[in-house]
């Protein structure tokens, strides 16, 4: 318990920016790992949105992520979430 108590403070320490490239390295991991035991794409795509958005939601509340995805149309058509830009 206690490793699990000084990575949590080492985390807290850590720059956003550091802590947001370790959870995308986690998971990453996480979605390679689900989609070689043949998990379908969609699937881990919808339940990641859920639990990302309900994670949101409890730490903000509903209005404050309602506010949030009303830009993610915009967000979407300017290939923000895009991983291949389209070269001009």
């Amino acid at each position: 318990m206690s490793q699990s108590l000084s990575y949590a403070a080492a985390n807290e320490s850590m720059p956003d920016h550091e802590q947001k490239q370790a959870a995308l390295s986690y998971l990453n991991e996480a979605w390679a790992e689900a989609r070689h035991e043949g998990v379908d794409g969609d699937c881990l795509a919808q339940a990641s949105l859920f639990t990302a958005f309900a994670e949101l939601v409890s730490t903000y509340g509903e209005d404050a992520v309602a506010k949030f995805v009303e830009g993610l149309p915009n967000r979407v058509r300017n290939g923000e979430f895009s991983l291949v830009l389209a070269k001009q």
